[in-house]
């Protein structure tokens, strides 16, 4: 969907500042960064804000040399056991161990540099990404693989991130923050909105680098070693009971001229309702595009014995992209 986001925001006029509310990964923050625009990143998870810090509000220019000297010092570590290996290698298998114990070496020594936080955050960064190249997943963390996934015999290898040159419109800036209580707050052109919309929750599925970036070795639970605080930690819009009243009431707080927002036809909001919502903001541009369901959707449905019992619906779904328009 980046190449729709980023020409539906090129599309508009007088657009300055942006802000992703949600960013997760932060690929359309950094897109958005691409575009010269000033973007503030949002995200209520740890890794997430590291991301979004690593990707808008570090400089090529300003971190880009220092990073690179980093990660060359640091692939030259050896490995050493740790909460990662005892915990994701051996209680579970998401790394082989030869992988896991350069993740704790590494680890280590970035805490041990107490690095200023942007820096910081961009060699988390590169970590995380290392350690997603050789996991041996399907891609989240509710669970890994029976057998070791080819990639996961692979060695673990360090990486800078693709920083960009400050943006032309201003510095960026990455907060973790909930979205609800940042909203009223924000002054922007244009805020891009793309909300958990299902009972998917990120802290579960994403819950390793989580783990990676806070560097708390927590207490576990289950098979998948999920941290204990995701039993805890919920979100209105990851409720069919209450999604659709976080989701009006977070676009009512919005005084943004534009906003963008992606959702899906597997979303808890009814979509004829949402695009009612939205007419009442401003007007409403709707792009839909055909795209693959999540990866078990394709893999099929199977029991705790991995015995298939189930038939999967379909493996595509509609991702819709709102592009709203307030009137001046």
């Amino acid at each position: 969907m980046l190449d729709a986001i980023a020409g539906a925001v090129a599309d508009l006029r007088g657009v300055e500042r942006a802000v992703d509310l949600f960013s997760g990964s932060a690929r359309v923050a950094h897109r958005l960064k691409a575009l010269g625009l000033q973007v503030l990143a949002n995200d209520d998870a740890a890794y997430a804000a590291v991301l979004a810090r690593c990707y808008v509000e570090a400089d090529l220019e300003t971190h880009g040399h220092a990073a690179a000297q980093l990660v060359d010092e640091f692939a030259r570590l050896p490995g050493e056991d740790g909460y990662v290996t005892r915990t994701f290698c051996e209680a579970g298998r998401f790394f082989q161990p030869h992988n896991g114990r350069r993740i704790d070496r590494i680890r280590r020594a970035i805490a041990e540099k107490s690095l200023e936080p942007v820096l910081e955050a961009v060699l988390l960064t590169s970590l995380v990404e290392a350690a997603d190249r050789v996991d041996s997943t399907t891609g989240v963390h509710m669970a890994y693989l029976k057998d070791w996934s080819p990639r996961s015999y692979k060695e673990l290898e360090l990486r800078v991130p693709e920083l960009l040159p400050r943006a032309r419109h201003g510095a960026g800036r990455a907060l973790c923050s909930d979205a609800l209580a940042l909203a009223p707050t924000l002054d922007a052109d244009l805020v891009y909105v793309d909300p958990p919309y299902n009972q998917h929750r990120y802290c579960g599925n994403y819950h390793l680098w989580e783990t990676l970036v806070r560097n708390d070795a927590p207490e576990t639970f289950g098979v998948a070693m999920k941290r204990v605080d995701c039993r805890t930690r919920k979100s209105p819009f990851n409720s069919r009971r209450t999604c659709e009243a976080a989701l009006f009431e977070l676009l009512g707080l919005l005084r943004a001229r534009h906003v963008v927002l992606s959702f899906s036809n597997e979303g808890f909001v009814d979509l004829a309702r949402l695009r009612g919502r939205l007419a009442d903001l401003g007007r409403v541009r709707e792009h839909v595009t055909e795209r693959p369901r999540y990866v078990g959707a394709r893999i099929g449905i199977h029991d705790a014995h991995g015995k298939r019992v189930g038939t999967v619906a379909h493996t595509t779904n509609r991702e819709h992209l709102f592009v709203v328009t307030r009137a001046r």
